[in-house]
């Protein structure tokens, strides 16, 4: 009977070495990134939520800038060293899933029954490839015109002139001489005066932000209203940047500014206007991301404004963004636990409150929405364009996209500093482009 309870006393002593032991022990730490500074008030309480509900998971949250964090990614996932959890983007995730970076979600999402309906329709397919999830959706954006009402007011521009705003690669249609009346040489003329100096230009009409292949807020809600298309569908590698109707939304572009309605081209402008907080653009192309900025950032009234119509109509970009697992992650299963919470409608709905973009999910939306009216700001230019018949296209969800950026990036320099010619000079970088998937 002794030695009965010897063997029974052992054990028992081990269990509570281990009880002990597991209190003790420090919670799994779990690094995510994201690269808007805008955006981290808000996913920190989402953390401090989900840490409230799990203990034992710590969420690290670090912050840098668009071009620093692709690069840095990059880097550190080589050196093993990336965060568990980053958000990702449509115009990189097929690099990453390409060189094999990102956990396949799909076994996740089947197993715990992840219901991905709740999101606004066709989001949650963005990230969906070859049967292999690499995100569950977060949020959508639209992109809009965003405006100076006080140079507004001043150039005698009004409301319903900027709410029927018409465009075509030609003339320019209204948007044009909208653009005129906004600028300003240093004699106090507009570009509509047979006075006006293009080489003196003090206040340009409209600051165009100039960046990659996509042009999400340069040319792409022109172009694509011509009835121009990027491919001829997902992951088709056909581009169509040699188009005629592609060229000629490119020229239309250059040719204003020459005239000085578009501010002179700049390659260090790769995100984000600097020209317009300072005054001295009546006018630039956003997406809802930059709401927030706008409403803290500047001091003046904004109004944002749909996208011109085009040959073929009204059209706007439409993008989303996700959570992806970094491959390298030695705790997938608490960092699948943080992207699965980041997505879920109680997460969503939270980041809402805070007015800086739009959620995945309706709820976040009407949270967004209410955030923003709080704020004194109709945003309804975003959603209208996002609900509208044939507004919206989606974000071009490509292979080979930092190649195909690179290239565009260069033909575009060449362009706009006056380097070469626009026809030729897109043609040739399209035969680059389309040579990369032979």
């Amino acid at each position: 009977m002794l030695k009965k309870l010897r063997c029974f006393v052992v054990p028992l002593a081990m269990l509570v070495m281990l009880a002990v032991g597991s209190l003790s022990a420090e919670p799994v730490a779990i690094k995510y990134i994201l690269w808007d500074a805008n955006q981290l008030p808000a996913y920190q309480k989402v953390a401090d939520d989900f840490m409230a509900k799990n203990p034992d998971i710590k969420i690290v949250i670090d912050q840098a800038g668009w071009n620093d964090y692709w690069t840095g990614l990059q880097t550190s996932m080589v050196g093993g060293t990336a965060p568990d959890v980053f958000t990702d983007h449509l115009a990189k995730v097929t690099d990453f899933a390409s060189k094999g970076q990102l956990v396949d979600l799909a076994s996740y999402v089947k197993r715990d029954k992840v219901d991905t309906s709740i999101y606004l329709p066709g989001l949650a397919d963005l990230w969906t490839k070859d049967g292999k999830r690499y995100g569950l959706p977060k949020d959508w954006d639209t992109i809009a015109i965003v405006v100076n009402k006080d140079i507004q007011k001043e150039a005698g521009v009004t409301d319903a002139d900027l709410a029927n705003l018409t465009w075509n690669p030609k003339d320019g249609g209204t948007f044009q001489k909208v653009l005129a009346k906004l600028t300003l040489d240093k004699n106090g003329n507009n570009g509509m005066s047979p006075n006006f100096d293009p080489k003196n230009v003090v206040r340009y009409g409209m600051e165009i932000q100039h960046s990659d292949d996509r042009g999400q807020s340069q040319f792409s809600c022109l172009a694509l209203s011509t009835g121009w298309q990027y491919t001829d569908g997902t992951f088709k590698a056909n581009y169509h940047f040699d188009d005629p109707r592609f060229i000629q939304t490119i020229q239309w572009m250059l040719d204003m500014t020459k005239k000085g309605f578009i501010c002179p081209y700049d390659v260090t402008a790769l995100s984000n206007s600097t020209l317009f907080p300072a005054k001295k653009a009546g006018a630039t192309l956003d997406g809802s991301w930059m709401i927030g900025y706008y409403a803290n950032s500047v001091d003046f009234p904004v109004a944002f404004v749909q996208t011109p119509i085009g040959p073929v109509g009204r059209k706007s970009m439409t993008n989303g963004l996700a959570d992806s697992i970094w491959i390298g992650s030695k705790h997938k299963e608490e960092a699948w636990k943080w992207v699965k919470y980041l997505a879920s409608a109680e997460a969503e709905t939270t980041v809402g409150t805070f007015g800086v973009v739009f959620p995945a999910v309706k709820a976040g939306v009407d949270n967004a929405l209410a955030a923003y009216k709080a704020k004194n700001m109709n945003v309804t230019a975003f959603t209208d364009l996002a609900t509208g018949k044939n507004t919206t296209f989606v974000y071009p969800v490509l292979d080979n996209g930092v190649k195909v950026s690179e290239i565009m990036v260069q033909a575009f320099d060449t362009i706009f500093l006056g380097k070469g010619e626009v026809a030729a000079t897109l043609k040739a970088a399209n035969a680059k482009v389309n040579a990369l998937f032979k």
